[in-house]
């Protein structure tokens, strides 16, 4: 038997942009105002959408592969391609067994119906026979954690009951891939834990999963590799620590600050370690951020300011250059001003933004902001989970007996 789960090689599809009219009725009066504002009937060209281009990867079996990049990358285009719900305008493509695929919420839903009954219907649509949904449905509603709602109908659900129904079905059929979309956004956090659980026993038993998400921090410690697109392109496929870190570097924000309507503006942030600028850190490691503001007016009693949030842009740290000890400065037209913040990033594995501020506070001014101006990537060797990183250590010091008279105590207690 191949090793290979699924396979993709050379695919594109096109989309067309724009209205598609599909009777006479709706054709005739369309051409007619073509013709009436002297429009080209050959446009057709012009609105072809090229969704994937050139796209070649495989997925091992028994592997969990990531799938990463902006809005409109072509990410569910893949898995929609993967599902069979569309077809590749060229390439190939191969799926090798039993595919359970989670790509919208509402997917394989009848909306009149219960949520028991949706059970029978969706995992249906999936392969699973009237026995083996039989067998397992009792799983399946546990897991979804909706037992007291599994009889009502489903058009009375919420999204995230949606959600921890649709998963529980396709976490069930026992796949030989599992396709997971950012659908798992939607349910709450403890339910999207217990599913990146489910999804390791997926693998564990010798399962794929190809796993699509926003969140950077659960793509990187789900999934070894991972690929990267961008408008339809395959960018980078490799290590995801690699890949994720291209992905931040190629999406940074750029500052668009209008020199001629401030008189002070922050004109470059760049994040660099020992070896030079880059987005990726080690857990502990020594970060340099240097910041340059520039004059275009005389201005006094400045201050630089540094912030740093996580993923969800809640802070993390706030200091600046006048609280740490540095007084406040003045600039004079076209004068630049430079320093260095010098950090040591002991937090978890994450992803964290850089932000900057010229400020005066005497009377509370706001010159120019850059958020965030740069993204960094923390990676940890450690089995650390949350924000920080105190490097904790464990010290184990044996077992010991309990003496017949404390076991006594013990239970006479209990």
């Amino acid at each position: 038997m191949s090793d290979v789960a699924l396979r993709m090689e050379h695919v594109y599809k096109k989309f067309r942009k724009g209205e598609v009219y599909n009777s006479l009725r709706d054709f005739l009066p369309a051409l007619t105002g073509k013709m009436f504002s002297q429009q080209e009937l050959s446009e057709r060209d012009k609105r072809d959408f090229w969704a994937l281009q050139d796209i070649s990867f495989e997925v091992k079996r028994g592997e969990s592969f990531g799938i990463i990049g902006p809005n409109g990358a072509g990410k569910s285009t893949i898995l929609k391609i993967l599902s069979r719900i569309m077809k590749p305008t060229k390439g190939s493509m191969l799926v090798n067994g039993r595919l359970s695929a989670l790509i919208e919420v509402s997917a394989g839903f009848h909306q009149d119906l219960t949520g028991r009954e949706n059970i029978y219907l969706n995992g249906t649509i999936l392969g699973m026979t009237r026995r083996e949904i039989d067998s397992k449905i009792d799983q399946i509603i546990d897991f979804s954690g909706i037992e007291e709602f599994i009889d009502t109908p489903v058009k009375r659900y919420s999204s995230g009951m949606y959600a921890r129904l649709g998963f529980s079905v396709a976490a069930h059929v026992n796949p030989d891939v599992l396709i997971v979309d950012e659908v798992l956004s939607v349910g709450d956090y403890v339910f999207q834990l217990k599913c990146l659980k489910r999804m390791k026993e997926v693998v564990s038993e010798g399962a794929s999963v190809l796993f699509v998400s926003h969140n950077l921090k659960s793509v990187a410690e789900f999934c070894p590799r991972t690929l990267l697109l961008e408008r339809g392109h395959k960018v980078a496929i490799g290590p995801t620590h690699e890949v994720i870190s291209s992905y931040l570097s190629r999406s940074r924000n750029k500052h668009s600050s209008a020199a001629d309507s401030r008189e002070v503006a922050i004109t470059n942030v760049a994040v660099r370690n020992h070896l030079g600028e880059c987005s990726r850190f080690q857990s502990g490691e020594q970060a340099w951020i240097d910041i340059e503001v520039t004059a275009y007016k005389p201005c006094s009693k400045l201050s630089v300011s540094l912030y740093l949030t996580d993923e969800k842009f809640e802070s993390i740290l706030d200091t600046s250059s006048e609280r740490l000890g540095h007084g406040s400065f003045s600039l004079e037209a076209g004068e630049v001003f430079n320093c260095t913040f010098e950090l040591c990033l002991n937090l978890a594995t994450g992803i964290f933004h850089v932000s900057s501020l010229v400020y005066r506070y005497d009377t509370q001014t706001t010159y120019d902001r850059w958020d965030p101006a740069a993204t960094i990537y923390l990676s940890s060797d450690e089995g650390i989970r949350g924000i920080v990183n105190c490097f904790p250590t464990v010290t184990r010091h044996g077992t010991t007996a309990k003496s017949p008279v404390s076991l006594a105590v013990l239970n006479k207690e209990t």
